[in-house]
């Protein structure tokens, strides 16, 4: 018998910030290295493991993150990358090759990626060289527009390539300037900014300014535009921001993770702000789980419920996923469409769902993965809940962290 599946389909979900790499250091931050433990000792943990990877490992991890992301419900993904060059800062031969790493990962799992190469220039807005652990990452203006160019020579239906600014500590305002200014305008452009209370001083003291109130002020932010994180925001920021159509890419399990804060959702959404979001550090790999802790985060600190509604909707599930779909393809660059989710009708926990109550009941109704089926660009690459090619990928990623760990 035929399966009502038009009743159980929903589009697909963008991931607008994910570093693909960090797939396979999370679990290995949990143990305390201070009483004050912060995403500054974190990082102490993230810079060894990115230390360790070349073009081989990061498509293992890759791969293998992207199937997950896939089986998860997430159909396109924006690639926050910065790992260039070997570790201690030398260009491959290819000087694309971490990137192309990332792109042949995309392709052979069918997800459709946005590649966000990564302009990483400094180590702190006092304009200080790059650390040791961080030469990898670096580039000059002029090497990174190269970089760019030589791969949006290969944007397909698959692919879009943007453009990264890693924060405003590690890209100085002449530089900001002469990379943005050399973009094609419906680049995707995307950039860190105001996650950690240390930042926003640093911002302060050598700026005179907070990071999105100097940004907003220093460059035409507009719709194209993806500010990722903006968690420490003052009420003229948040309305700055909304005013500009720039998108918000939120990333809760992330966020919470590391300690950062909860970004004024509510006030955001009074605002007429748009947001998606994003795995980031791949603590946690589900449209489901980043969706439900936005809004519970938000719970928890005004002590009430059923906070993400609109006056379009009074359903906090579907107000989330409208949000994300409304911004997807302004922070991609794909157009909408051609991607479609079947949830699992035999579920108990979807029993009499309809149309109405599907996406409350997929995204607060429990952590069983409700997704059967996905179809990116007119291809099912998951069946069953299943990823169409798992078990090879995951022998791939098993032998790459055998190599890393």
């Amino acid at each position: 018998m035929a399966r009502p599946t038009h009743a159980f389909s929903l589009p697909g979900v963008a991931n607008l910030h994910s570093h693909a790499f960090q797939r396979a250091m999370a679990g290995l931050a949990e143990r305390q290295t201070d009483p004050k433990d912060s995403f500054w000792t974190w990082r102490e943990t993230m810079y060894r493991m990115a230390a360790r990877f070349d073009p081989d490992t990061l498509y293992a991890v890759a791969a293998q993150l992207y199937a997950e992301m896939l089986e998860a419900g997430y159909t396109r993904v924006c690639e926050f990358h910065y790992l260039h060059h070997a570790p201690d800062g030398t260009p491959y031969d290819d000087p694309a090759a971490m990137s192309r790493a990332l792109v042949r990962a995309a392709r052979d799992t069918g997800i459709r990626m946005t590649l966000l190469p990564v302009l990483y220039m400094s180590g702190g807005f006092d304009g200080r060289p790059l650390g040791e652990r961080q030469r990898r990452f670096g580039h000059d203006v002029d090497g990174f527009l190269r970089l760019l160019e030589t791969l949006r020579g290969e944007e397909d239906a698959m692919l879009r390539v943007g453009c990264a600014l890693h924060s405003l500590r590690a890209v100085p305002a002449d530089a900001m300037r002469a990379v943005v200014a050399a973009l094609p305008p419906d680049m995707p452009l995307h950039i860190h900014i105001a996650e950690q209370i240390g930042e926003v001083q640093d911002c302060l003291a050598l700026r005179g300014a907070r990071p999105v109130e100097w940004l907003l002020a220093n460059a035409e932010v507009d719709a194209r535009w993806t500010l990722v994180h903006a968690t420490h925001l003052e009420p003229a920021e948040v309305t700055g921001i909304a005013r500009s159509g720039a998108t918000v890419a939120i990333c809760p399990t992330t966020e919470a993770n590391l300690g950062d804060g909860l970004f004024p959702l509510r006030d955001y959404l009074a605002a007429g702000g748009a947001f998606g979001i994003g795995s980031d550090s791949q603590v946690s790999v589900s449209p489901v789980e980043e969706l439900r802790w936005l809004e519970y985060g938000q719970r928890l600190s005004t002590r009430r419920r059923n906070i993400a509604v609109g006056a379009d909707s009074s359903s906090v599930g579907e107000t989330l996923l409208h949000a994300v779909q409304a911004s997807s393809a302004r922070a991609t660059g794909f157009d909408p469409g051609g991607e479609v989710l079947l949830l699992d009708e035999d579920a108990p926990q979807l029993t009499g769902a309809t149309p109405e109550d599907l996406q409350d009941r997929w995204i607060f109704s429990g952590n069983r993965n409700l997704v059967r089926e996905v179809h990116v660009n007119g291809e099912l690459v998951v069946s069953e809940g299943r990823h169409r090619d798992r078990d090879a990928i995951a022998a791939r990623y098993r032998q790459a962290l055998v190599k890393l760990l």
